[in-house]
Protein backbone atom coordinates (compact mmCIF):
# COMPACT_ATOMS: atom_id res chain seq x y z
CA UNK A 1 0.00 0.00 0.00
CA UNK A 2 1.37 3.42 -0.99
CA UNK A 3 1.35 6.42 1.35
CA UNK A 4 1.48 10.14 0.70
CA UNK A 5 2.04 13.11 3.00
CA UNK A 6 -0.98 15.38 2.99
CA UNK A 7 -0.61 18.97 4.21
CA UNK A 8 -3.19 19.67 6.90
CA UNK A 9 -3.84 22.93 8.75
CA UNK A 10 -4.87 22.47 12.41
CA UNK A 11 -6.28 25.34 14.45
CA UNK A 12 -7.83 25.61 17.92
CA UNK A 13 -11.52 26.45 18.05
CA UNK A 14 -12.81 29.23 20.35
CA UNK A 15 -15.34 26.85 21.93
CA UNK A 16 -12.65 24.22 22.52
CA UNK A 17 -11.26 21.42 20.42
CA UNK A 18 -9.47 21.64 17.10
CA UNK A 19 -10.34 21.86 13.42
CA UNK A 20 -8.28 20.38 10.58
CA UNK A 21 -8.64 21.36 6.92
CA UNK A 22 -6.49 20.90 3.84
CA UNK A 23 -6.05 23.05 0.76
CA UNK A 24 -4.45 19.98 -0.85
CA UNK A 25 -7.63 17.90 -0.54
CA UNK A 26 -10.82 19.96 -0.89
CA UNK A 27 -13.58 18.66 1.33
CA UNK A 28 -11.31 17.50 4.14
CA UNK A 29 -12.73 18.85 7.38
CA UNK A 30 -12.13 17.12 10.71
CA UNK A 31 -12.87 18.20 14.26
CA UNK A 32 -11.71 16.63 17.52
CA UNK A 33 -11.22 17.31 21.20
CA UNK A 34 -7.41 17.25 20.97
CA UNK A 35 -4.97 18.01 18.16
CA UNK A 36 -3.94 14.34 18.07
CA UNK A 37 -7.54 13.14 17.83
CA UNK A 38 -8.24 15.71 15.12
CA UNK A 39 -5.26 14.48 13.05
CA UNK A 40 -6.40 10.88 13.44
CA UNK A 41 -9.89 11.79 12.23
CA UNK A 42 -8.35 13.81 9.37
CA UNK A 43 -6.43 10.71 8.23
CA UNK A 44 -9.65 8.69 8.08
CA UNK A 45 -11.52 11.46 6.25
CA UNK A 46 -8.65 11.91 3.77
CA UNK A 47 -8.48 8.17 3.08
CA UNK A 48 -12.24 8.12 2.43
CA UNK A 49 -12.10 11.13 0.10
CA UNK A 50 -9.15 9.69 -1.85
CA UNK A 51 -10.88 6.31 -2.10
CA UNK A 52 -13.97 8.06 -3.48
CA UNK A 53 -11.88 9.87 -6.11
CA UNK A 54 -10.34 6.59 -7.22
CA UNK A 55 -13.60 4.59 -7.17
CA UNK A 56 -15.27 7.17 -9.39
CA UNK A 57 -12.31 7.46 -11.76
CA UNK A 58 -11.74 11.10 -10.83
CA UNK A 59 -8.25 12.58 -10.98
CA UNK A 60 -6.73 13.39 -7.58
CA UNK A 61 -6.22 17.09 -6.81
CA UNK A 62 -2.89 18.31 -8.22
CA UNK A 63 -1.53 19.49 -4.87
CA UNK A 64 -1.35 15.88 -3.70
CA UNK A 65 1.61 15.38 -6.01
CA UNK A 66 4.82 16.38 -4.22
CA UNK A 67 3.86 19.51 -2.29
CA UNK A 68 5.58 20.52 0.96
CA UNK A 69 3.92 21.72 4.14
CA UNK A 70 3.65 25.47 4.62
CA UNK A 71 4.22 27.17 7.97
CA UNK A 72 1.54 26.14 10.46
CA UNK A 73 0.70 22.98 8.55
CA UNK A 74 1.41 19.35 9.39
CA UNK A 75 1.97 16.51 6.95
CA UNK A 76 -0.04 13.39 7.86
CA UNK A 77 0.54 10.05 6.17
CA UNK A 78 -2.50 8.75 4.29
CA UNK A 79 -2.61 5.24 2.83
CA UNK A 80 -3.72 4.99 -0.78
CA UNK A 81 -5.80 1.94 -1.77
Amino acid sequence: MKEILLNVHVEPLPEGGFLATSEDLPGLVAQGRTAAETLEIAQDVAAGLIESYLEHGDELPPKLRGSRAAAGEIGIPVALP
